[in-house]
């Protein structure tokens, strides 16, 4: 996507300098900073402070780590090292495990004088798929957005609700749930995006900053104000990102995606999931029993960063003083609550029987 004109993707290889390259994401949407990710431990450090954050991204970013493990030691001792390594820092996820095990499988058979530039060529592959998957969810979901928008009189938006950013800042390009707007948008549909604010880091801000840079109109909202929206009829549809898919289509995302889906759910709203196939996890089939949940720093609650009247960008305390806090990062949605999942091959419902039916080589692999 475009920031200011320019192209970017939210990460890429410098390859004068052989250096990955990425957007630091604690920054926006009040400051554009890129920096460059060269050792074992800035990758460790770029998906777990999340300079890099969203499913999909933290996939691409691992495997760009294991392409840096195997230029620094490409013995087998160290390729199983860093895949310890960088697979701890964000458990829930499950396209870090995904990226490291393609790059594992595909790598061990090598000679070892072959390893490094094998491991750097996969990771542009994977970078690369990532962005034609997203694509192809952004032209699936188009046809959903098409079929509201034939509803409506003219001229009146098709009103989308979504929650995080599963936009292309948390992808290669394109992103997931945001994939669908930006199409329908380039395509002439009138939209307008209700956008969570997704306490407790605020992910909703990236949604704002990345939907207004396309022209997409938008208004940012609490998060606790998405039900009430829905029950005058003002949400058409909402549409969502997910961390981790089960095969039965439970889906596992940023907190609070439940209680959207409850309030879907109420008031008759169709809940869509927009999903790459690498996010399905065929081994778990109960999300709530399953799936672990990241529980991340009582200070992301405790605290908000935003600009100050200053001008400068700061931390505020928001509690009282030896108040704890507790983050879960994420929520798993049943697929009970779920209309759909978008995919790269199409929508199906979710449950076992439908995504086994778009990726059924999938399925069979795993058993």
């Amino acid at each position: 996507m475009k920031i200011n004109g320019t192209p970017y993707r939210s990460l890429w290889w410098n390859a004068e300098q052989d250096v990955l390259e990425i957007i630091d994401q604690r920054w926006l949407p009040h400051d554009f900073r890129v920096i460059p990710v060269q050792s074992m431990q800035d990758f460790a450090d770029a998906i777990y402070e999340m300079r890099v954050r969203g499913a999909p991204l933290i996939g691409a970013t691992a495997a760009y780590g294991m392409a840096r493990a195997m230029a620094e030691d490409p013995s087998d001792a160290n390729m199983d090292a860093a895949w310890t390594f960088l697979e701890k820092t964000r458990p829930t996820a499950i396209n870090l495990r995904w990226a490291l095990d393609r790059c594992r499988t595909a790598l061990r058979p090598l000679a070892e004088a072959d390893r490094a530039g094998a491991a750097l060529t996969l990771a542009h592959e994977i970078a690369d798929e990532d962005v034609e998957i997203n694509r192809q969810i952004g032209l699936n979901g188009l046809a959903l957005i098409k079929e509201i928008a034939a509803k409506k009189p003219a001229g009146e938006p098709v009103r989308l609700l979504t929650h995080c950013n599963a936009g292309w800042l948390a992808t290669v390009d394109w992103g997931t749930a945001t994939s669908p707007m930006y199409h329908a948008h380039d395509a002439g549909i009138p939209l307008h995006v209700w956008v969570d604010e997704t306490r407790p880091r605020n992910q909703g801000a990236l949604t704002s900053w990345e939907l207004g840079s396309h022209g997409v109109d938008h208004t940012y909202i609490t998060d606790n104000a998405g039900g009430h929206l829905m029950q005058h009829g003002m949400v058409d549809m909402v549409i969502t990102g997910t961390d981790r898919t089960t095969r039965r289509g439970d889906v596992c995302n940023k907190i609070g995606t439940y209680l959207k889906a409850l309030a879907a759910h109420d008031n008759g709203v169709p809940f869509y999931v927009a999903l790459p196939s690498p996010t399905v996890d065929w081994s778990v089939s109960d999300g709530v029993a399953e799936i672990p949940i990241e529980e991340r720093d009582a200070r992301e609650v405790t605290h908000i960063q935003g600009v100050t009247d200053a001008g400068g960008i700061g931390l505020v305390q928001v509690t009282p003083d030896g108040t704890p806090g507790g983050n879960p990062a994420f929520d798993v949605t049943p697929n009970r609550l779920v209309t759909g999942l978008i995919t790269e091959r199409g929508v199906c419902d979710a449950s076992e029987e439908g995504l086994a039916g778009l990726f059924p080589e999938l399925a069979r692999a795993a058993g």
